[in-house]
């Protein structure tokens, strides 16, 4: 086969890859996709290094199976654990969501006062910190771990009082600090957007990786004449490692598109 014709393969920890996928299937509508949700597994981020790296590697292996062209880790979990890992490792290109997530937090603030949520794993790692002083070394940054928005995200539980507390719980001692800008450092919470901006407020800015990722994955797949030509929307398929009711039902009506076919695999022996 062509290597412009093989698909994009993409994986993450649960359902939260949804919000990277998306961005790529609208910048680029043509490409087919093989996403891989490890719903067995979710969460990642209170899991130990060792832990997380087994599961990426299992995760990374999966794709190459499936003969992808390209790889993207929409996992932020993974990306500040064990990425380089994961690039050296693999025969097609890998990337994170760090670097693209850092970019568009360095453009969006205005008074150099960034406000980064994500796993504990993410937030202990450091890993937005030192992206983001690299682009620009004036910014100051806050970090909190919000580890239970993850499973408010797989259960759907995505604009409820519950969510509603929960997030204010979490982000009313981030407000202090006056920052203009969040990261949602892990691909989970733009599902908890509308929830997050209700208690931030309108003034402060939400930025996620996913819409710049897409743009990297397009830039790589050019610069290595890997675009697809054909014409034809792509087709996408999506495999995941527990009952797919509940990534289906959240899934579905984040991406307004149908998910299907969608397939039930074990990541070790798969």
């Amino acid at each position: 086969m062509d290597d412009r014709n093989k698909p994009i393969g993409v994986f993450d920890s649960g359902i939260g890859g949804l919000t990277v996928a998306g961005e790529i299937m609208k910048l680029l509508p043509n490409e087919d996709i093989i996403y891989f949700g490890d719903t067995a597994r979710v969460p990642y981020g209170s899991k130990s290094p060792e832990v997380v790296t087994q599961f990426a590697f299992e995760g990374l292996r999966f794709l190459i199976r499936q003969d992808v062209k390209l790889i993207v880790v929409a996992c932020n979990t993974i990306s500040a654990t064990c990425l380089d890992e994961l690039c050296k490792s693999s025969p097609v290109p890998v990337i994170g969501v760090i670097e693209p997530g850092a970019r568009a937090a360095a453009k969006a603030t205005k008074n150099n006062t960034v406000g980064v949520i994500g796993t504990e794993r993410t937030v202990k790692s450091g890993a937005y910190e030192n992206a983001i002083h690299r682009l620009n070394d004036r910014v100051n940054i806050y970090a909190k771990a919000c580890p239970l928005f993850v499973p408010l995200v797989e259960e759907g539980w995505l604009e409820n009082e519950a969510a509603f507390y929960t997030a204010r719980i979490y982000l009313e001692p981030l407000k202090e600090f006056k920052i203009d800008t969040l990261v949602l450092a892990c691909t989970h919470y733009p599902l908890l957007k509308k929830t997050l901006q209700r208690v931030m407020g309108p003034n402060v800015k939400l930025v996620d990786s996913g819409e710049e990722t897409a743009i990297e994955v397009q830039q790589i797949l050019r610069e290595k004449d890997l675009e697809k030509k054909s014409e034809v929307l792509g087709f996408h398929q999506y495999f995941v490692s527990d009952n797919p009711t509940k990534f289906v039902r959240v899934g579905e009506n984040f991406l307004k598109r149908p998910i299907d076919p969608i397939n039930v695999i074990d990541p070790q022996i798969n």
